[in-house]
């Protein structure tokens, strides 16, 4: 497995090493220079623990946050999470410990530009793979292997699957996914899973399945509150390591160093984890009876339009749908439209790079009144610009 040079995991100097070993023998030394006030009683009422500047996260909040995750056929174990402000932070250090600069990532289209954006902060560049539609939509892993085998394919260091996609709605079928853990194992690469929306299905197939605990690769599965929660200002993600144990024991060992110079989640902040943790459940179902009715009313609107001008992509999870609408009509005209008419704005399909004009992002997240408004403005605003 190829990890970046930025990372300095030089030997320690002599009195680092000293200590380790006297933390490895159960000694615990005294520091004349231990600048930490709250071990020196001067916390402050609002925040009264001792801070133990665990680069991964405080212990108690991983433990409590491995406890959630673990299921009956697997346990999770505190020391593979490290918890961070955000997904977004995650995929930042994943980077910084996988490439180097000039280097590159494969990630999907249509897919949300956010980790182009966050690549290009890096000094990585990404390297687009394109989800196909027959129907539904399917990873092309030949045209992954194709990427991998190219003069390209030798500065490519991490795979990136959104499971399921946003804004597509599909998740990585089995038969996808053995496909490419092959691909990773076989070309030295990292498989990054984000799978904030897991939880939110929609339509999906049978099979479908967390790439988290992935073993035969090494697998940095992301995951957070925000869309746990329907709570975007609750800024907890966390990362989760698996795969072989060589490979995840030197990936620690090196996100240590990045979690340790970027310093650890609040402790603030960590506390409140075990209550959210047991929000979690309640809220999840929640926000997953309203996108699944919303869909449900989607498609009785579309069916009962008189025009039949406009349809859904099948979405098997997340919050977001795709309409497909006449390619006659520019998408910039559409939302201009609605703008203009209907005092409503909104993504077009060109947002997500979709290789055809004719696409628009709806989310299932409004309130059942206000979905159905924004399904009419569209019907309405489609037609007008069709003259029908």
């Amino acid at each position: 497995m190829h990890f970046s040079s930025r990372v300095d995991i030089s030997a320690p100097n002599p009195i680092a090493a000293a200590e380790a070993q006297a933390k490895a023998d159960g000694i615990a030394l005294g520091k004349l220079n231990d600048s930490n006030p709250t071990r020196h009683g001067l916390a402050p009422a609002l925040v009264p623990s001792i801070y133990t500047a665990d680069p991964r996260g405080p212990h108690g909040a991983r433990k409590a946050l491995a406890s959630f995750l673990s299921t009956d056929a697997h346990t999770i174990d505190a020391s593979d999470l490290y918890l961070l402000s955000s997904t977004s932070e995650a995929y930042s250090w994943l980077i910084k410990l996988l490439c180097d600069p000039g280097d590159a990532v494969l990630a999907p289209k249509p897919g949300y530009p956010l980790i182009e954006s966050i690549a290009r902060l890096e000094g990585v560049e990404t390297v687009e793979y394109q989800l196909q539609f027959d129907g539904s939509w399917f990873i092309d892993t030949a045209a992954i292997a194709d990427l991998l085998n190219s003069a390209e394919g030798a500065r490519i260091r991490a795979l990136i699957v959104i499971n399921p996609n946003n804004p597509s709605g599909s998740y990585v079928k089995p038969s996808e996914r053995e496909a490419l853990v092959r691909l990773c194992q076989s070309h030295g690469i990292a498989l990054i899973a984000d799978e904030v929306f897991y939880d939110y299905s929609l339509e999906p197939f049978p099979g479908n399945a967390r790439l988290a605990g992935e073993q035969d690769v090494l697998t940095f599965a992301l995951d957070g509150f925000s869309k746990m929660l329907a709570a975007p200002h609750a800024k907890v993600g966390w990362i989760q390591v698996s795969g072989p144990a060589e490979d995840v024991a030197e990936a620690k060992r090196r996100l240590d160093v990045i979690a340790d110079d970027y310093l650890p989640m609040s402790d603030i902040i960590a506390a409140m984890i075990p209550d959210l943790l047991a929000a979690a459940p309640g809220q999840t179902a929640r926000t997953a009876a309203r996108v699944r009715g919303n869909l449900t009313r989607l498609h009785e609107l579309l069916a009962a339009d008189p025009n039949g001008l406009v349809s859904v992509l099948r979405a098997e999870g997340g919050w977001n749908v795709l309409l497909r609408v006449p390619s006659v009509i520019d998408e910039n005209d559409l939302i201009l439209g609605l703008i203009e008419h209907h005092r409503i704005s909104g993504q077009p399909g060109y947002f997500f790079d979709m290789t055809a004009n004719g696409y628009l992002a709806i989310s299932l997240l409004p309130e059942p009144e206000e979905f159905e408004h924004n399904v009419r403005a569209v019907l309405e605003e489609v037609a007008a610009q069709l003259g029908a």
